[in-house]
């Protein structure tokens, strides 16, 4: 097998072979056909996360086909082709994660390879609408999407739903689950291109967050937001204050520019606001998601495919935020993605 390995913190992926892969009694070998970049792989070879063990493969998300099966798990996923929920150990309490919980790809091995080891509890079936490609960007943006969207924020046909920094995948997924569930979806970027894509997937328009008066703009325009679903935070957040709607929610998956500088509680209280976190997902959230992108047949937005051994270039451009949607890397990019 063929790994990326990341070694030493700020330093590029080293590309290397390495024996096969064998199950524990209760885990599967997965032959691993796309695999998708998130945010959290860059901010781990940045040391910007925390309980960092090296050397590691990083990689929340694969699809693939299982090609061994550990003494415990029976023949049933035999040579299924799946897709690989990222977050392990949720815990009983579908409020929240339990302290133990962790995601694929650190401290374990990922998926940035061409096998991995998974617990049989996380394999879920592939989409049959989806290539290996698409089914490879599902996972961890999916799930984040759908809890902040759905479980979090009470989204449903009607809301009027503002999603901030489109481009990314949580938020890409979250534009496209808000169309298909009859919600009015609006974004913001910095990128007029950007918000031409999110019009091209549905979204009813945009505003560019660099621009002062946008929150002025997208009152006039829109009328203030039920549900606001934001990955930023930072001194952006006030904005949001601003616009959303007297008893609305603002979900917050991330902090991507760090904390608010400051948070105008009168706002919070006067308005009735419902301020909420949102982390990954629960297992029943992931199950509810793909049931969700089945259903609608929804696609995710690929924006670029790139060989196993470009990683390295990969994660550069992920890092730039120049992409709309999902960076995959194929381990066989020479073969049809349908395969």
């Amino acid at each position: 097998m063929k790994a990326l390995v990341l070694h030493q913190l700020q330093t590029p992926l080293t590309l290397q072979e390495r024996p096969d892969l064998d199950p524990p009694a209760d885990g599967v070998v997965v032959c691993v056909k796309a695999a998708s970049l998130n945010r959290r792989d860059h901010w781990i070879t940045q040391g910007m996360y925390p309980g960092i063990q090296l050397p590691v493969v990083l990689g929340s998300d694969a699809s693939g086909v299982v090609i061994k099966t550990g003494a415990r798990v029976g023949n049933y996923w035999q040579n299924r082709a799946v897709i690989i929920n990222p977050g392990q150990q949720w815990g009983d309490n579908p409020a929240f994660q339990a302290d133990d919980f962790h995601i694929t790809g650190m401290p374990s091995d990922g998926a940035f390879a061409t096998q991995m080891v998974v617990p049989v509890s996380q394999l879920h079936e592939k989409p049959l609408h989806l290539d290996w490609r698409q089914a490879s960007a599902l996972p961890l943006s999916g799930v984040t999407a759908f809890r902040a969207l759905f479980t979090q924020g009470k989204a449903e046909k009607g809301s009027r739903v503002l999603i901030t920094g489109i481009g990314g995948g949580v938020a890409s997924f979250a534009l496209q689950f808000a169309v298909a569930a009859g919600a009015e979806a609006w974004v913001t970027s910095s990128s007029p291109l950007k918000i031409d894509q999110a019009i091209a997937l549905g979204a009813n328009g945009g505003f560019n967050y660099k621009d002062d008066a946008w929150p002025q703009r997208a009152i006039q325009d829109a009328g203030q937001f039920d549900l606001i679903i934001d990955g930023a935070g930072g001194p952006g957040y006030a904005d949001l204050l601003k616009v959303a709607a007297s008893g609305g929610t603002i979900v917050s998956y991330g902090a991507t520019t760090g904390a608010p500088d400051k948070l105008d509680l009168f706002k919070v209280f006067w308005k009735q606001l419902r301020l909420q976190g949102s982390t990954m997902g629960s297992p029943t959230d992931f199950e509810n998601m793909i049931a969700f992108v089945e259903r609608h047949q929804i696609v995710p937005v690929i924006d670029e495919v790139c060989p196993l051994e470009e990683g390295n270039l990969a994660l550069e451009r992920m890092q730039s935020s120049r992409q709309f949607g999902k960076i995959v890397l194929s381990m066989d990019p020479g073969v049809d993605a349908t395969l």
